[in-house]
């Protein structure tokens, strides 16, 4: 049998097909008991109830005695979507505790729920889909709300803890956590259709390291990958990534696709020209549970016996995939009588768990700002405080998310004051305007019926015509009737008062208003694009009119003014809170983006009013995300931070305001001081954007680490210990599965509270790297070790740090690819430079006072003779973007769309001897060359023009994948250009060529 083959210096397929040899999969080296059994009850099934493992529905297994299963119960902070439950804090509110203990307690907590749930409706899977362990690279990302830190390593550490929680300790797992969602998936515009570029650097330094610790410690038991396609190739037939995932677990590791994902590499993406290729794809790329056409298995099932039939897909592909689900539902216990995490329905919202979410939520609240400039700071409260005022939109509302559970209990912040200040007056106005609705082609005002419905039939503006017009900003406008306290829905065409809350994946609550020049409204649904209609006859109001010239116009009484309202509450008032936010259904959530980073102007005018009459008033934000703040609230002496925070977020974030807890969260991730800061949502690497508290050269309005405590931190004194007189010594280069190479440093950080109050302080070490030949990150978190300090107590923190997370990925070494891992993912290797580096220590990464060095002793590395230069395994780029090289493997390069021609650098080559260069390209081609440059390494000499390649149109029927070859001769005077030592080569691209690789030639 006889490979095909695009270069024959590549040694790579270019199509895989019957006669095609590919690597196996990697699997565990020594099978476990677990696997052994699914592989030994494989054996008993027919061929088609093995195929009908692959889908997400299972039936019954009558064979094995296995009851119908599907994968998948959401369980981000609590259990999802099954009625009553305990709601935690949103994922980025535990992230910000700090605190991987407490997390793997809520952790425990949501899996002792999920198998409460279990144990009432066997139906209800123990694989979980949670957690979510995408970076949080961009704040305008819709799911900011899922995710954990900016920081990758945090992300990991935070995710195994809760993995920890939802695994259990024992043999049997308590139930099996799911990582979402590999990879490269931070934007939900275009979702399922953009490319996220990731270089060699970005993968191994930002978005593998986020994986892999849940995985290598054995807390996840399986993946999903990302709706996205990552360098050109959807995730979910990116085999290579997949591959590389499970090589970091000692156990197997099952892949679940995302929601309609497989259909979409057809429909949407367009990537396979039909479902029968794609889902074959997809197995062999190693899915092997396919979440598709909801719970009917038919059309996955059929797709995949076309391909065993035209002999895309075999057997043995199928026996794979099926047995890793039978071990996903092992590992869970299913078939066997073990009773280790047997859970009651008492188990739901006990008083444990709600007191756990309520410390959870306290412990992650951050004091942003706490100025006393003026005299006493406004936090905490006063404890004699005998009128409270607690104002804006989040007052005393509890909000859910998309994936929050339905919460036993649900207690506001001004609930939680008025228990907490028996004595006092807590004094609520939500700044909603209190108007009514005069339709103008009847002259009269919308009322809310017994049947909910509402009738243009009021001829006055009494009680029963009033609505609460709540602003959101952006135009969203929500409706509550004020004497059903019910919000107004649009999820039939007739307009009701019946809903609690706003929610469901398509929301039906929200409005757009159009304010026509004689001041009167016509409002917009907008989840169906329909404006609403008074009929004619019956007053009743629909969504039905299909423009604003058809909508009803309607005369605006204002009833009480919401800013009034706010200012007359903050008026003579002891502490005044101002409670603004989002509400995590509203312009920004899954599938939606953030229109911008700003907080909404109605919340600042609510800021303003209680501003007016009290100038210590305290912002508190509540909120699935960070917002730039802006100048309007630069004069507030007090700014809070919570996320969304669940069943007791009331109690919690009452308890930091009031001191009874100490302040103490820190942000895991950075607050922009303007939208610039963050760069382009589209641009997934991080060092070209420049974003992130790791790269950015703007200092953020409030920093990654950053938050206050209620004493009066002083950071004194640093030492490090390290091996050997005067470093460290730096390893040879290692691969992205080798750690712990370096000795670790110990860094002791003197620190004490000059203040009054209990300190609750997080010391953090970062890395602060030289100018060095592979540029590294600005700054990059070390260490980090919480410490509580009594008032007047001096403490030395030791911390331990491994200078191996100073490393940088370095393309131009040469590496050896470990067995069965993609090729193309394995260019270069981790290298810690020599230099010397800051190791600096503080409360955050923009505040750093305490500083030492540490020398990294090491040698160059010798330049390399490369037999093939990858065009994807860069040092630099610009206007470049790494793209599939075939639909399924290998990677290349080509021009970023919209740009006219990009470049590519390849460092330390040595290239002598080289007579000329032959380039491997494909796509639609160009008439103009590509071109080849040459300088010294190290040196910012000029270019020298080595030649130009004229690149034809890549051979049909796909020119995108019709690999062919084009060449250039050195001149004498290039040859010894690249004779005279090491080189960086400069390859300019035009626009329409894709380049692979580029093969020195010699004589």
């Amino acid at each position: 049998m006889k490979s095909k083959r695009f270069d024959p210096s590549c040694q790579r397929p270019t199509s895989r097909g019957p006669d095609v040899t590919e690597t196996p999969h990697r699997t565990a080296p020594h099978p476990d008991a677990t696997q052994r059994r699914a592989v030994e009850m494989l054996r008993t099934l027919t061929p088609e109830q093995r195929l009908s493992l692959l889908h997400q529905h299972v039936p019954p297994l009558g064979p094995l005695g296995l009851d119908a299963f599907h994968t998948g119960t959401e369980a981000l902070h609590g259990v999802a979507w099954l009625g009553d439950a305990t709601v935690f804090p949103q994922p980025v509110g535990l992230a910000a505790t700090w605190d991987d203990d407490l997390v793997r307690r809520v952790g425990e907590a949501t899996g002792r729920e999920v198998r409460a749930k279990h144990a009432a409706d066997p139906t209800v899977s123990l694989n979980v889909w949670a957690p979510v362990v995408n970076p949080l690279r961009h704040p305008a990302w819709g799911r900011n709300e899922e995710g954990y830190s900016e920081d990758p390593h945090v992300t990991a550490d935070v995710a195994t803890a809760y993995c920890r929680g939802l695994r259990g300790n024992g043999a049997t797992w308590r139930t099996v956590p799911t990582l979402k969602h590999l990879l490269g998936y931070g934007n939900e515009t275009d979702r399922a259709v953009t490319s996220s570029h990731l270089p060699l650097r970005a993968l191994h330094e930002w978005e593998l390291p986020a994986y892999r610790r849940p995985l290598a410690e054995g807390v996840a038991g399986a993946v999903m990958p990302s709706y996205n396609l990552v360098n050109g190739r959807p995730a979910h037939v990116a085999r290579g990534l997949l591959d590389e995932m499970r090589s970091w677990a000692s156990g197997t590791v099952t892949v679940v696709s995302d929601a309609a994902a497989p259909g979409n590499l057809v429909t949407g993406e367009r990537f396979y020209p039909d479902h029968v290729a794609s889902h074959a794809a997809c197995l062999r790329a190693g899915v092997d549970s396919f979440t598709d056409n909801d719970t009917d298995t038919a059309p996955t099932l059929a797709r995949l016996r076309a391909a065993l039939d035209a002999g895309i897909l075999t057997p043995d592909d199928v026996d794979r995939a099926a047995a890793r689900v039978l071990e996903l539902r092992l590992r869970a216990g299913e078939g066997s009588e073990d009773t280790t995490w047997d859970e009651s329905a008492d188990t739901l919202g006990t008083t444990a768990h709600l007191a756990l979410a309520r410390d959870v939520t306290a412990r992650g609240v951050v004091l942003l700002r706490n100025d006393a400039a003026g005299g006493t700071a406004p936090l905490p409260l006063p404890a004699d405080a005998r009128r409270i005022a607690v104002v804006g939109p989040l007052a005393d509302r509890v909000l859910h998310d998309w994936y929050s559970g339905t919460p036993l209990s649900a207690v506001g912040l001004a609930t939680a004051l008025t228990e907490r200040f028996a004595d006092a007056d807590v004094v609520v106005a939500d700044g909603a305007d209190r108007i009514a609705l005069r339709a103008t082609s009847s002259g009269r005002y919308l009322a809310v019926q017994d049947d909910r419905t509402l009738v243009a039939d009021h001829a006055t503006a009494s009680p029963a015509t009033h609505l609460d017009v709540t602003d959101w900003g952006d135009g969203l406008l929500s409706l509550r009737s004020c004497t059903s306290e019910l919000l107004l829905s649009g999820a039939g065409w007739i307009i009701t008062a019946d809903a609690e809350r706003i929610g469901g994946w398509t929301v039906q609550e929200s409005f757009r208003r159009h304010v026509a020049p004689d001041g009167t409204w016509a409002l917009q649904h907008v989840a169906s694009g329909r404006w609403l209609r008074v009929q004619h006859g019956s007053g009743l109001l629909v969504a039905d009119a299909t423009t604003p010239d058809d909508a009803e116009r309607f005369v605006v009484r204002t009833v009480v003014a919401g800013h009034a309202a706010v200012a007359e509450a903050a008026r003579g008032a002891d502490a005044v809170l101002v409670v603004v936010g989002n509400d995590p259904h509203l312009a920004g959530r899954e599938t939606e983006d953030r229109p911008h980073l700003s907080l909404p102007e109605h919340a600042v005018e609510i800021w303003r009013a209680a501003r007016d009459e009290h100038p210590g008033a305290v912002l508190t934000i509540v909120s699935s995300y960070p917002y730039v703040l802006g100048p309007a609230v630069d004069d507030a002496a007090a700014v809070v931070w919570s996320a969304h925070g669940g069943s007791e977020h009331g109690r919690g974030l009452a308890d930091v305001l009031t001191g009874d807890v100490g302040a103490s969260g820190r942000l895991t991730q950075q607050w922009p001081r303007d939208a610039a800061q963050a760069g382009p949502l589209l641009e997934h690497d991080v060092r070209t954007a420049r974003a992130t508290y790791r790269w950015t050269d703007v200092e953020p309005a409030f920093a990654f680490g950053h938050g206050l405590t209620y004493g009066q931190v002083r950071y004194i004194d640093m030492a490090l210990t390290v091996p050997g007189a005067l470093g460290v010594e730096a390893p040879a280069p290692w691969g992205s599965r080798d750690h712990g190479l370096v000795t670790p440093v110990t860094v002791a950080v003197t620190v004490a509270n000059d203040g009054t109050r209990n300190a609750d302080e997080l010391v953090q070490v970062y890395g602060l790297s030289p100018d060095l030949p592979v540029p590294a990150p600005r700054r990059l978190l070390l260490a980090a070790q919480r410490v509580t300090l009594a008032p007047g107590e001096r403490r030395t923190v030791t911390l331990t740090v491994d200078p191996a997370r100073l490393a940088v990925w370095d393309t131009a070494l040469e590496s050896a690819c470990p067995d069965g891992a993609d090729p193309d993912l394995h260019v270069g290797a981790f290298r810690l430079q020599p230099g010397r580096y800051t190791i600096a220590a503080g409360p955050s990464a923009a505040d750093l006072p305490l500083r030492d060095t540490l020398e990294v002793r090491g040698e160059v590395p010798a330049p390399r003779r490369p037999t093939i230069v990858l065009a994807h395994a860069f040092s630099e780029h610009a206007r470049m973007v790494t793209s599939e090289r075939t639909r399924d493997e290998g990677w290349a390069t080509e021009v970023a769309p919209g740009a006219r021609d990009g470049e590519l650098r390849h460092d330390r080559l040595d290239l002598a001897g080289t007579t000329g260069f032959r380039l491997t390209v494909a796509g639609p081609g160009s008439s103009r060359p590509t071109s080849l440059w040459a300088r010294p390494t190290g040196t910012s000499a000029p270019w020298v023009h080595l030649g130009d390649v004229p690149c034809p149109a890549g051979t049909r029927p796909e020119p995108r994948y019709g690999w062919t070859t084009a060449a250039v001769d050195l001149s004498d005077d290039a040859r010894a250009v690249l004779s005279a030592g090491p080189v960086d080569v400069l390859t300019r691209v035009p626009s329409g060529v894709r380049l692979a690789n580029l093969t020195p030639l010699h004589p």
